[in-house]
């Protein structure tokens, strides 16, 4: 059974499972804050007076639901809480829990409720559970049966029921700073209980720094990066572990891009990228364009959404940049990545610096919501299709003005109610 009792049935047990220090767990496991004066980072919802910590102060928590990229401090901050309440705790994985575990833990909650004994139930990667292991948690939930802790990485107001939703705070977990980062592997390197304090060693500002940097903002991340730096460098002569900037760069690899493809870094980078193109910077379109390409976007959808900014922002006052976009579109669909990156990037940076119109966008809006909102106006009689059997009788097409016919344009009633969509 994948469950966890983090306390036995005594509420006021203080003893967690969760904050073992031994040697042999990962360092980013060792360093995981024990208390909220340990806890680095997310001060927007726990920084002194915030209600989040006034919560967990009090041990006053209601149910909550922790979402932010990974190694932000969701887990951490579950931890926390499960040192400081006196509620009984329950952990819960749902990539592996299943509903007839889930079931267990609610009944045993109600049972402890009966005793007057608070569950806590701590529900790691709550996206990946269906809708019916979901609706098994309301009533539990709604009835205080259970305090829910959810914790996600992916946007929960795409992933979570709106009625568990609307019973629960939501707290969203920001990528961790770059001084953040410092400190926590600075905290790791002088530790000499859970860390690395006992070894001799000597890191550069510039390895740190790189380290913290390359870790996207992930603790977990940059953590496993130095304990890696740390375990592969041999002591010099005098015993020390010198970690250099050349070091830290073998350990790091390959920098953490922050962005889930179908969540909200997918959504707001390509925001960021239209609007960029749209207030003319080609600098941050290209840096818009670069970072979603590194994540792995598709080049196609990054390509569609270039053609719908080139006649939607420039229109008429550039035509070409429609013609180019769509160019830059058969390209991609044609050679392929990694070099469909080139004409990407050309049709961005001509979009970006082309002048600016939107009234094709605006005219098309305005006659949609009329079509939408009005009765439809009926086509004008010398409008309507002249060229079969029978419409001739019914006066179709008598009376049209044939603009070549006089010079290239006539003055005619094309719409029963004059309209004026496109203002150029």
């Amino acid at each position: 059974m994948n469950i966890m009792n983090l306390f036995n049935d005594k509420p006021n047990d203080t003893t967690s499972a969760l904050t073992s220090s031994s040697d042999s767990a990962p360092l980013a496991y060792r360093m995981c804050p024990r208390t909220l004066e340990e806890y680095i980072g997310q001060n927007h919802i726990l920084g002194k007076g915030k209600l989040l910590r006034r919560a967990i102060e009090a041990d006053r928590i209601t149910s909550l639901i922790l979402y932010g990229p990974s190694g932000t401090g969701k887990t951490a901050l579950a931890r926390i809480i499960a040192e400081k309440t006196k509620a009984h705790f329950e952990w819960l994985n749902a990539a592996t829990a299943g509903l007839d575990e889930l079931r267990k833990v609610i009944q045993s909650a109600r049972t402890r409720k009966a005793k007057d004994i608070r569950t806590i139930l701590f529900l790691d990667e709550i996206h990946r559970f269906n809708k019916l292991q979901q609706d098994a948690l309301l009533p539990d939930v709604e009835e205080g049966n259970i305090t829910l802790i959810a914790a996600t990485v992916e946007n929960p107001f795409f992933y979570v029921n709106s009625a568990l939703l609307s019973r629960s705070q939501v707290f969203e977990l920001k990528p961790l700073t770059e001084e953040d980062i410092l400190k926590i592997i600075n905290s790791a390197i002088h530790d000499k209980e859970r860390g690395l304090g006992t070894l001799k060693i000597i890191a550069s500002e510039d390895a740190l720094r790189h380290i913290a940097k390359m870790s996207g903002g992930d603790a977990r991340k940059a953590l496993s990066a130095l304990e890696i730096a740390v375990l592969t460098t041999p002591p010099d002569s005098e015993a020390g572990i010198n970690i250099t900037i050349q070091i830290a760069e073998e350990s790091i690899q390959k920098k953490v891009i922050v962005y889930d493809k179908k969540g909200d870094q997918h959504y707001d980078t390509i925001s960021a990228f239209i609007k960029s193109m749209r207030g003319s910077d080609p600098d941050a379109a290209v840096y818009y364009l670069a970072k979603m390409l590194y994540a792995g976007e598709d080049p196609r959808f990054i390509a569609r959404r270039i053609v719908i900014c080139a006649s939607e922002d420039v229109g008429d006052a550039d035509p070409m940049a429609l013609v180019l976009a769509t160019s830059a579109l058969k390209a991609v669909e044609f050679i392929g990545v990694p070099e469909a990156r080139i004409p990407l990037a050309q049709a961005a940076i001509y979009i970006a610096k082309a002048p600016k119109n939107n009234s094709c966008y605006k005219a098309i809006e305005e006659a949609m919501k009329d079509i939408e909102s009005e009765q439809t106006m009926e086509v004008p009689n010398h409008l309507k299709d002249s060229h079969y059997p029978g419409a001739k009788k019914l006066g179709h097409g008598e009376g049209y003005k044939y603009p070549h016919d006089h010079g290239g344009y006539v003055e005619q009633e094309y719409l029963p109610k004059k309209k004026k969509y496109y203002k150029p």
